[in-house]
């Protein structure tokens, strides 16, 4: 293909859409940035429905596209930069139709629910902690888009492996946690307690749901209330709470461990 050089191309505009949620939802796309996601991308049998690379990057990379040949459009510089979210892009960005991410059923019998997370970085570093730790499902209940190119980064790629269930409203979370409890998941919830388990004292290897509630509010009442086991992760009082994202890795990891190897 001849090398788009032009930051006025058409296919610059259309990409650079992509930045933001309606731009996504209207494409039907959204985008990777840098080396590491189009490595995972391939890993996992994705196919993108476009990928535009720097001379450098091609020049760099050649064992890979040989490895998996795909129609590149070669860019210059500038483009690339434009196209890209990141300050300093190192020369490669895709774009994968959403259709070909994995669809969460509603039926995991390990859940991750998550309302209102907001901060794209927690939210990618909870996905990627729940890809390590075995989770079937994850459910959103309102805040960060999971495929916004930073929660996309912060996921270093699980955003792309996990099944998501986008919820729009927290009543919509409230009735699938309700058909959760019906079908006999212990539903979780992580509190700061004096009265409230330990979190290794609970067994995991049940079919399990864990409740994460927003970074400043933490979890909702309503929500909490449809807990059939309050939970809390013991720690120093020189500081009232633990980061969402930092609460997450041993509670998810617990199950793990549980099950042994």
């Amino acid at each position: 293909m001849e090398p788009i050089t032009s930051r006025r191309n058409p296919l610059v505009a259309r990409l650079r859409a992509l930045h933001q949620p309606k731009g996504r939802r209207d494409q039907g796309l959204l985008l990777l940035e840098g080396t590491h996601q189009v490595q995972e991308l391939l890993r996992l049998g994705l196919a993108p429905e476009h990928l535009l690379a720097t001379p450098a990057w091609l020049e760099r990379h050649a064992a890979l596209m040989a490895a998996a040949p795909l129609p590149v459009q070669p860019v210059g510089e500038a483009v690339l930069a434009a196209v890209a979210t990141t300050d300093n892009p190192d020369g490669v960005v895709a774009t994968l139709a959403r259709e070909q991410l994995p669809q969460a059923r509603g039926t995991g019998r390990f859940v991750l629910a998550l309302d209102q997370l907001q901060d794209p970085g927690n939210l990618g570093t909870l996905l990627r902690t729940a890809l390590a730790a075995g989770v079937d499902e994850v459910w959103l209940a309102g805040g960060a888009d999971p495929l916004q190119p930073k929660v996309l980064r912060a996921s270093a790629g699980a955003a792309l492996a996990l099944p998501l269930l986008r919820l729009s409203e927290r009543s919509e979370l409230v009735a699938k946690l309700q058909a959760a409890r019906t079908a006999g998941l212990q539903l979780l919830a992580t509190v700061v307690e004096a009265t409230a388990q330990p979190y290794w004292a609970l067994d995991w290897t049940q079919p399990t749901l864990l409740l994460l509630g927003n970074e400043g509010a933490g979890l909702h009442p309503e929500l909490a209330e449809l807990a059939t086991e309050r939970i809390t992760i013991p720690h120093s009082a020189a500081v009232e709470s633990l980061n969402v994202a930092v609460a997450a890795a041993p509670l998810l990891l617990e199950r793990w461990r549980q099950q042994g190897p």
